[in-house]
């Protein structure tokens, strides 16, 4: 068994997960496209036919990237829990999932009216959406791809209920006169995609902290946390590029009902770009810091010694040693001067013995020649080798005198 097969990050997710998921973004996306083809139905009016299409084509859209992801994912778990599959044939089951829910997401847009091509520009959008998002869900990392859209999920919510209240969320921003009113929106933009991308990191990292639990503790790397968390403002930034570009034309129609609508149209699609933004930035990095807090610091495991030749350090334990070994030393040093010392005392004692002339002049002698202790490197004094030969010599010559006098 290879270590891609035992990552934690390549571990499938549990059934009930999955099937969760599953079932929570394609509510998401039922709703969505029930809700555009309401209020698309609903309007008499061929210019606010027109209009409506182009506000509910960026939510199907988004809707459709999480389902054909969730759905994907289920089918490989599915799957992979039967017999497991290769690359080729992951990639192949996923991408064919997300088509399958793409083709019944555009039966659900082209039936509105099937005699112009608008509703086929905008089946053929939420189609590409949903195989986009299968295609994604065949990555090898069925963690990073359920948190990231459970992560997306929660952001949906989020936005639902803020939408429900935005009435008093406006009035707390000042809304009042027009000016007032268009920065109490900015605001209230602002203030939901921040949110969002809060609640994206920490859902993904509940998520993904779940999957280190069932890998026996085997934890995945903080990157693949800081991927979860930005999943659901990757599929805003994807759901707004499908739009302007499969989706164009659409917007080009609501654009040309009016200039103030042309305007209104330029003006939501740069917000819906920086909201994905904002969550995928923000979404990062409360996944990294999340991840962050449940780090321990490193141990301090260095040893005491110096980083150029690995010689301890002065004062350190292991120097102590050392230390004693010089101060053996000097003591065996002083030892053998001690006894040089007193090899040399018997032979004058003879000779003042002898003689009191001889040994007063040999004093005197001795006191003039003796000579300086040197002091050596190691800060001990030892004898002069060449004055001791001085002085041995000139003894015997004033023995050699007094016994011929």
């Amino acid at each position: 068994m290879t270590d891609r097969q035992t990552a934690p990050e390549t571990v499938e997710e549990s059934r009930l997960t999955v099937v969760l998921l599953a079932v929570a973004a394609l509510g998401w996306a039922a709703a969505m496209l029930w809700s555009a083809r309401a209020t698309i139905t609903g309007r008499a009016d061929a210019a606010m036919e027109v209009t409506s299409t182009a506000y509910a084509l960026p939510g199907a859209v988004s809707a459709d990237l999480a389902a054909g992801a969730a759905v994907a994912l289920l089918a490989l778990t599915l799957i992979g829990t039967r017999r497991p599959l290769g690359a080729t044939a992951r990639f192949a089951v996923a991408t064919g999932s997300g088509l399958l829910v793409g083709l019944l997401s555009a039966v659900v847009m082209i039936t509105i009216n099937t005699a112009g091509t608008m509703y086929a520009v905008v089946g053929g959008t939420v189609a590409a959406a949903a195989t986009i998002g299968g295609a994604l869900a065949g990555i090898r990392l069925p963690p990073v791809i359920a948190g990231a859209t459970a992560a997306s999920v929660g952001v949906f919510l989020i936005g639902f209920v803020l939408n429900l209240f935005q009435e008093p969320v406006l009035e707390l921003f000042g809304a009042g006169d027009t000016e007032s009113s268009v920065n109490a929106s900015q605001w209230f933009s602002y203030s939901q995609a921040a949110l969002s991308g809060l609640a994206a990191g920490l859902i993904s990292f509940a998520l993904l902290r779940r999957a280190h639990r069932r890998t026996g503790g085997a934890d995945l790397r903080w990157p693949l946390y800081a991927l979860a968390g930005a999943g659901p403002g990757i599929l805003l930034v994807i759901a707004e590029l499908l739009s302007r570009t499969a989706g164009a034309q659409v917007l080009e129609l609501a654009g040309k009902v009016s200039e103030l609508e042309q305007a209104v149209q330029q003006m939501l699609s740069t917000a819906r770009l920086n909201n994905g933004l904002i969550v995928l930035f923000a979404g990062t990095l409360t996944a990294i810091f999340a991840i962050g807090r449940t780090l321990s610091p490193a141990t301090d495991s260095s040893e005491d010694h110096s980083p150029e030749d690995g010689s301890p350090r002065t004062g350190s334990p292991a120097a102590a040693p050392a230390d004693a070994a010089l101060a053996d030393a000097a003591l065996t040093d002083a030892a053998l001067a001690d006894a040089a010392r007193a090899a040399t005392t018997p032979a004058k004692t003879s000779l003042s013995a002898s003689s009191p002339s001889s040994a007063s002049s040999a004093a005197s002698s001795s006191a003039s020649d003796s000579p300086a202790p040197s002091s050596s490197s190691d800060g001990e004094t030892a004898p002069d080798d060449g004055k001791a030969k001085a002085q041995s010599s000139s003894s015997s010559s004033e023995t050699a005198y007094h016994s011929n006098s």
